[in-house]
């Protein structure tokens, strides 16, 4: 039985079958589960991506797209964590290879009739709690799994590392947020939104100076943080990156900066910076039309 001091795990059956969804529903929502349900393999991943569920059920039968390409694809989507779970249902007895099919495309289990309901909560049990550990376990830890660089809580301790750093030398510390342009059609090899992030990743740690820190700042989005660096040479390091791309990925960024000094004086958090160099993205991701490149706006820090 999920804890019920937390909020309820999230389920998300995809079926065609309105009646098998129900009693599918039936089972979960007494058992302590929030329960959505969508129709078709395409609201499955759209769905997925809004909500960020526990658990996925995708129905082998979808109508729109073959299940396991949909089970490969969301185990490559930024927004979906390593450790959500992904069960497989078939209308039909479970035969060896459909199973093996389901294991590789990175499903924990695949499941027919008859449904042994009893055994089945049991399972997801199970294996909700090793997602719980896993979760913590990324959480607590400073490294993005999927790029090797540094994740938001790694980049927030090397924040307050930098800054300490450059209150001794009286400089400044900048911070500049980018991500692929989704308005543009990706050219990192025509593989789409997983391809484009990874030629990013690749991009900053080819490019980064050795004093630098690069780290994935949210599921489609990345930071640097550059020490003795004001705002105008942030700035300047957005525009070499973006020449850089012209020459080898060809993605199109957007991207937005800041920069501080004095953070002890100030009384200021330097994860701050972070805060409003991707307060910048968002504001050129807002406006496709606009500039690619952003300065913070709310007030100067530096």
């Amino acid at each position: 039985m999920p804890d019920a001091a937390s909020h309820p795990p999230l389920v998300l059956l995809a079926n065609a079958q309105e009646w098998f969804s129900r009693s599918l529903e039936s089972i979960l929502r007494p058992a302590g589960y929030a329960v959505l349900k969508v129709y078709t393999a395409s609201d499955a991943m759209e769905t997925a991506r809004r909500t960020l569920p526990d658990v996925l059920i995708l129905d082998t039968e979808l109508p729109d797209a073959n299940v396991f390409a949909l089970c490969r694809a969301l185990r490559l989507d930024p927004y979906i964590t390593a450790s959500t779970l992904i069960l497989l249902t078939t209308p039909g007895p479970v035969v060896r290879q459909q199973l093996l099919d389901a294991l590789r495309a990175g499903a924990s289990g695949l499941w027919g009739p008859p449904l042994d309901t009893e055994e089945f909560v049991l399972r997801l049990e199970g294996q909700l709690r090793l997602k719980g550990d896993a979760d913590h376990a990324r959480e607590q830890g400073l490294v993005d799994p999927r790029t090797g660089l540094y994740n938001a809580r790694g980049l927030a301790r090397r924040a307050r590392e930098l800054a300490a750093q450059v209150d001794r030398a009286h400089a400044p510390l900048a911070c500049l947020a980018l991500a692929v342009d989704q308005s543009e059609p990706h050219g990192a090899g025509g593989g789409g939104d997983d391809l484009a992030l990874e030629a990013l990743a690749r991009l900053l740690q080819g490019t980064a100076r050795l004093s630098d820190t690069t780290g994935r700042l949210g599921p489609t989005e990345f930071a640097v943080l550059a020490p003795l660096t004001s705002r105008a040479g942030v700035a300047r390091m957005g525009q070499r990156l973006a020449e850089v791309t012209e020459s080898g990925p060809m993605l199109r960024l957007r991207a937005g900066y800041d920069a501080a000094s004095g953070f002890r004086d100030a009384a200021l958090d330097p994860t701050e910076l972070l805060t409003r160099a991707r307060a910048a993205l968002r504001v050129s991701q807002a406006d496709p039309a606009g500039p690619w490149l952003r300065p913070f706006e709310a007030g100067p820090m530096a």
